[in-house]
């Protein structure tokens, strides 16, 4: 059996043969992780041996993030507003953008008990940590990936929250029904634009939901289409977009009849949100 330090020194190696900038930090995050000990606990607990059941999952740890497997996808898990949610490559990981809107989709409830759809809702993180802070709201979840929809599922159960949470293409599941809110985060990037994102994202995260077409912008003209007869007369839209790419979605609303189309910023100052409302079919 061998101590800490002869494991960070010989994982700090591996890592580094790997093409790990940060070989050292990412040898003591895994670690730390098996182990079940804050980073400075290692340096405390130097000469502690690791026994095989250990060594074990270090090794297939090490393995995946030799594999640029992400962090979350190896942990298993992640926070979300006040939620903890479970991740696999079958779905996005959940940014902290994402979390914004989340926030913005509450804030727009306010005292009422509204209906909710979360549509392409991979994880489930933005419908259930909503459902999770408003549970008065009627709130229904929906991706065309299976797997997507069964881990929500798993999400909702691991959380104790209680939506429904139905397969199919955008509004395809929710033909005749109406929402007061409608929250999508749908794939934006475009098919050049795939080749060029970072290896970790490109190798693991599912492509049926980062690539939204040739040029991105798919889902959101097909959105701006379809989605009238699915508000009611006072309801709203809130999307998720790409850096770059609000004033053309906003274009592409109010060319299909939207009155009101409202592009909001990151924490990094960049488009990246759009509230829409007001159909003239609606009026």
């Amino acid at each position: 059996m061998k101590t800490i330090s002869e494991i960070l020194d010989l994982s700090t190696t591996f890592l580094s043969q790997k093409g790990f900038d940060r070989s050292r930090r990412e040898a003591e995050e895994l670690l730390s992780l098996v182990l079940k000990l804050p980073r400075i606990e290692l340096y405390l607990q130097f000469d502690r041996l690791l026994d095989p059941v250990e060594l074990d999952l270090l090794r297939l740890f090490l393995k995946k993030r030799s594999q640029k497997m992400p962090w979350q996808y190896i942990v298993g898990t992640v926070q979300f507003l006040k939620i903890e949610l479970e991740v696999t490559p079958d779905v996005l990981i959940p940014r902290q953008e994402t979390e914004f809107l989340a926030e913005k989709v509450i804030e727009a409830i306010g005292e009422e008990s509204l209906t909710v759809w979360d549509i392409c809702s991979g994880s489930g993180c933005l419908g259930i940590s909503i459902k999770h802070q408003r549970p008065d709201c009627s709130v229904i979840l929906s991706d065309i990936s299976l797997e997507a929809v069964e881990l929500a599922k798993k999400n909702a159960a691991k959380n104790d929250v209680h939506v429904d949470i139905w397969h199919g293409d955008l509004l395809e599941a929710f033909q005749g029904l109406k929402a007061d809110i409608i929250v999508c985060n749908p794939p934006y990037i475009s098919e050049q634009d795939y080749h060029s994102l970072e290896l970790e994202v490109k190798q693991w995260e599912p492509k049926l939901a980062l690539v939204g077409g040739e040029t991105g912008y798919e889902f959101y003209e097909k959105l701006a289409k379809t989605l009238a007869p699915h508000l009611y007369k006072t309801g709203s839209l809130y999307l998720e977009i790409g850096t770059g790419m609000g004033e053309h979605i906003k274009t592409v609303f109010l060319s299909h009849g939207w009155k009101f189309v409202e592009v909001f910023k990151d924490y990094a100052s960049h488009d990246r949100f759009v509230k829409v409302s007001g159909h003239a079919a609606n009026a």
